[in-house]
Formats: C-alpha cells, structure tokens, sequence
C-alpha cells in the first residue's frame, strides 16, 4: 500500500465520527422528543470512548487499517443490494428506542438497561479485537494485492469472527436504549449478514490465496458447530 496522507487521514477520521455521533444523537432525540433519554446518553458515552481510544491507537501504529475502514463503496453489485436492503434493520434498531421511549411502548428497567450496556460493549470490544488481528477488515468486500489470509487469534474458531461481534452488538443495542420492540429488527440483522458472507466467501475463494485451504481447516463461518 501506498503512504497514507496522514492529515487528510485524519481530517476525514474526525469528520466521520463527528458525523456519526450527530446523526445518532438526532435520531435518538428526536425520536423520544426528549433529551432525557439517558440509555441514549449511555450508550453514546459506552461507544465513544473505546472508539476513540481505538482510533488514535490505530492511527499511531496502523493508519492503513484506518483509511481501508474509510472505505464505503461497495465493488460487487451483490453487496452494494445487501448494502442497501441492511441499511432499513440498522436504521430501526436506532431508531425505534426513541420512539418507545416517546410513547411508553416497553416497561424496560434502567438497570436492565445498564446489562444490555455491558453486552453492547462486550460485543464492541469483540470487533475491535478482529480488527487488531486483522489489519485487513476493510467496511467493504476486497481483497488486496499484498492480503493474507489470517488464521490466528478469533479466526481460529470461526471465519467471520468480526460478524459475530456485530451480531451481538446489535442484538443487545436495543435492551441497551430500553426496547424491546427494536428486537425485531435486529433480529432481520442476522439473515442480512448471512447473505453479505456467503458472497464475501465467492470474493475470498476466488481472489484470496489460500483461504480454500482455510475453509477447510476452520469449517464454521459464525458459530462453531452450527454454521
């Protein structure tokens, strides 16, 4: 890979995650019609702070793994539908606590809440170890000239480990904001990365040396012994 431009890097990283916050504070907020939605003020504060950590780590020791998450667009025209047909469950998950918390819809304690948190980040912290093992976990389906295949680590039990971390994240985000309607699409989450790795494999098969010899060795994609 060629040298990353360190400032524009870096102007785009906070750029990105100052977009991010704002968008998700206007959903949560205006959603609920309040700003005394304190799961939402918790769960901003729970994802902030790793990110950031995360991010100027990242950005000291491995900026190439930070401009290859600046990527959005999709290359393959199956990824780019599942991009946009898993855009409507990701959105509801934010967007339908808000509204519960508006009209009263789940009788959800804060202190369940505070454990669904806990999950949040639990799962958070699972993608972010993929990430250091993988410098490689590009937001889109790739693979570059130099990529090897990894095989330690969380892919020495399944072969999308970043997947799993992102099922969790999700599935418990709504107990976090204090839903439980905002289950069900997060639920509609789970069929919609099943469809994005079953072609991602077609991408890694065919372009990526010596990933079928590691299908082999490592058989289960999201949960061992299931699938």
């Amino acid at each position: 890979m060629q040298d990353v431009d360190l400032k524009a890097l870096k102007r785009t990283a906070v750029f990105r995650v100052c977009f991010i916050f704002l968008i998700l504070g206007l959903v949560f907020f205006l959603s609920a019609g309040t700003m005394k939605y304190y799961e939402a003020w918790a769960y901003l504060l729970t994802i902030s702070v790793p990110m950031l950590i995360f991010g100027v780590y990242m950005f000291r020791h491995n900026p190439e793994f930070l401009e290859r998450r600046m990527k959005t667009e999709e290359k393959r025209k199956e990824q780019k539908l599942i991009q946009k047909v898993g855009a409507v469950p990701f959105l509801l998950v934010y967007l339908l606590p808000g509204l519960d918390k508006r009209f009263g819809w789940s009788d959800l304690p804060f202190s369940i809440a505070l454990l669904g948190l806990a999950m949040v980040l639990l799962g958070y912290l699972v993608i972010l170890y993929v990430f250091m093992t993988n410098s490689y976990a590009s937001r889109v389906v790739e693979v570059e000239e130099e990529q090897k295949v990894i095989t330690t680590g969380p892919y020495a039990l399944v072969r999308h480990p970043m997947y799993v971390g992102v099922i969790f994240f999700y599935g418990v985000t709504p107990i976090a904001l204090g839903s439980y309607w905002a289950m069900i699409p997060s639920l509609l989450i789970i069929p919609i990365l099943v469809l994005r790795i079953r072609d991602e494999e077609k991408e890694l098969l065919e372009n990526l040396k010596g990933y079928g010899e590691y299908t082999l060795k490592v058989k289960y994609r999201l949960m061992p012994y299931i699938w």
